[in-house]
């Protein structure tokens, strides 16, 4: 593979599975990697190993997310690649949802992410450079019950990547959309013996997040579906 085109990644929504996966690629990679997350103490041994930096950040709130990539830019550089891997889930019928928590779903699966590519864009654009990158799910494309805020915030999500790609591609900027369809395994999570790979490895879909950075403009994609074996399309 030829060398990544991208030298700084911001991942926002980080944890302790898919973004802990991407953050290990993109180190791996060359790239000078900055994580974001509320709760930034759970990163402190991926930092050990990545030399990633992270940030404090509430997605939802426009002022921190302006800060945070303030700080990114002074740390690190200006995010090239920027990653948006945030959601959140109100569970249950529609009759019986509490407005509250499903405002705070679409808040965090949809909006933030129109925050973060909004900042992400206006360092980009004057470049003609950069990635932006949203993880999706099963939900972006097909509602399931009691899952109603989830698919909400999914669709919307999966509608600003599309319009994303059609505006910003001519303008350099490669905008990508995940449809991850199926548990992804984590260490509290794995798949029964009987039914090995049935879960997705989140090593293996971060190694498909840089394949797409890796894609020559000329044949960039905007959508990607990754599923194990025992999903159904």
């Amino acid at each position: 593979m030829a060398e990544t085109p991208y030298q700084t990644a911001l991942i926002v929504g980080a944890g302790h599975g898919l973004s802990a996966a991407l953050a290990r690629v993109f180190a791996r990679d060359g790239m000078r990697v900055a994580l974001a997350a509320r709760d930034i103490a759970k990163l402190a041994p991926l930092c050990a190993e990545t030399g990633a930096r992270a940030f404090a950040c509430d997605a939802v709130d426009p002022a921190q997310v302006a800060a945070l990539f303030a700080a990114v830019d002074g740390a690190i550089g200006a995010p090239e690649v920027v990653v948006y891997n945030a959601s959140a889930r109100a569970r249950g019928p529609v009759a019986e949802l509490v407005p509250a928590e499903v405002e705070r779903a679409l808040m965090v699966s949809a909006y933030a992410g129109f925050l973060v590519a909004r900042e992400a864009v206006i360092r980009m654009q004057p470049k003609a450079h950069g990635a932006v990158l949203f993880t999706g799910a099963s939900a972006s494309v097909k509602g399931h019950p009691l899952s109603a805020p989830f698919a909400m915030g999914k669709f919307a999500l999966r509608g600003l990547a599309q319009s994303m790609a059609r505006e910003l591609a001519p303008q350099g900027i490669h905008v990508a959309h995940f449809v991850i369809d199926g548990a992804i395994r984590n260490p509290g999570r794995v798949e029964p013996p009987d039914k090995p790979d049935s879960m997705l490895d989140p090593a293996a879909i971060a190694a498909t997040y840089l394949n797409v950075l890796h894609q020559p403009r000329s044949a960039w994609t905007w959508e990607v579906e990754l599923r194990p074996w025992v999903e159904r399309f």
